[in-house]
């Protein structure tokens, strides 16, 4: 029987008024195919107008005011609203406050913003009056990550609004909140469906194989793979997987330490791992990739645990030697 097809990732979107984005964003999310859903909508003011338009479309909310609170409390009840519903990522759509590091840091690439210019230019506040007053010719929308600078994540997707004569701050928010509608469902869908996409985890996966001392790439049995050494006496130590033998997956695969270990993984983490067709026999486990949430790190430690299980003992020394400055 096939694996089941990877879930819709589960959003929560922060508002703090009208939530037209959130509006945008949630019915986009009931359009055809689109790889997310939202399964909360959370304000830091309770009488948020969004919050009765998710109400009535049957989404849940939260709402606790900021006032009276640390950044840090405030942001931990939100956060602790959004695990309770699910959510694998969080979006911010006009939630008007600076969010403190340690939760933008334990949300790392999984919290996207939208900030009304073109950035880099005008990152915080009053973008419109600044893009006018320089002559701009067009102002516009981006849509970023979130890190704990403000406005200063990677750039996603951007749409350019023209700056027409005569144009005041006003008329100029009314067309570029026009284009943040149709910027930002499309900008998040494409963010998140990354995760099931062959090509981006693949080159994730390059990347981080690479890295490690005297790796190249080889075929293997019509799939990428990584191997440590030589061209001619190297060995292998991943293999790229994608949906092979009838599987739903997309993977890599590694060596354990035997079957046991195997065996272990796959009953105890089935999200995780599975037995792959043909080289689970020798003990290779798969580290599902198109799945929510995958911990890149837990991913790189595979890869390089693999790696020394294969690698030179004069390669590996060196390596810990490396990592020693």
């Amino acid at each position: 029987m096939p694996d089941p097809l990877p879930d819709k990732t589960h959003i929560a979107i922060l508002i703090s008024g009208a939530g037209s984005n959130m509006a945008a964003l949630l019915y986009a999310s009931r359009i055809g195919d689109c790889p997310y859903e939202v399964v909360l909508v959370a304000s830091n003011d309770p009488a948020a107008a969004g919050l009765a338009l998710a109400e009535a479309e049957g989404i849940a909310t939260f709402a606790l005011a900021h006032k009276g609170m640390t950044r840090e409390n405030h942001d931990a009840a939100m956060e602790a609203a959004a695990l309770e519903a699910g959510a694998d990522t969080i979006v911010l759509a006009g939630y008007m406050r600076i969010l403190s590091d340690g939760f933008v840091e334990r949300w790392a690439g999984r919290m996207l913003n939208i900030h009304p210019s073109l950035l880099p230019k005008y990152k915080g506040l009053n973008t419109f009056v600044r893009a006018i007053a320089a002559g701009d010719s067009h102002a516009g929308v981006s849509v970023h990550l979130v890190t704990p600078e403000l406005d200063a994540g990677e750039v996603l997707a951007q749409a350019r609004v023209a700056i027409a004569m005569g144009d005041t701050p006003a008329t100029l928010s009314a067309r570029v909140k026009l284009a943040e509608h149709q910027l930002y469902p499309r900008a998040v869908a494409e963010y998140v469906a990354r995760g099931t996409d062959p090509q981006y985890l693949f080159a994730k996966l390059r990347e981080i194989a690479l890295a490690l001392p005297e790796v190249h790439e080889r075929e293997s049995h019509g799939s990428p793979g990584f191997r440590v050494g030589s061209e001619k006496s190297g060995k292998f130590f991943a293999h790229f997987a994608d949906q092979h033998h009838g599987s739903r997956h997309i993977a890599v695969l590694v060596k354990t330490g035997g079957m046991d270990e195997l065996l272990n993984l796959v009953e105890t983490q089935p999200e995780v791992y599975f037995k792959p067709a043909y080289y689970g026999a020798s003990g290779w486990v798969g580290v599902i990739l198109n799945r929510a949430s995958v911990d890149w790190d837990h991913v790189a430690d595979w890869l390089e645990r693999s790696w020394r299980s294969v690698a030179p003992t004069r390669l590996s020394r060196l390596h810990d030697a490396a990592d020693m400055f």
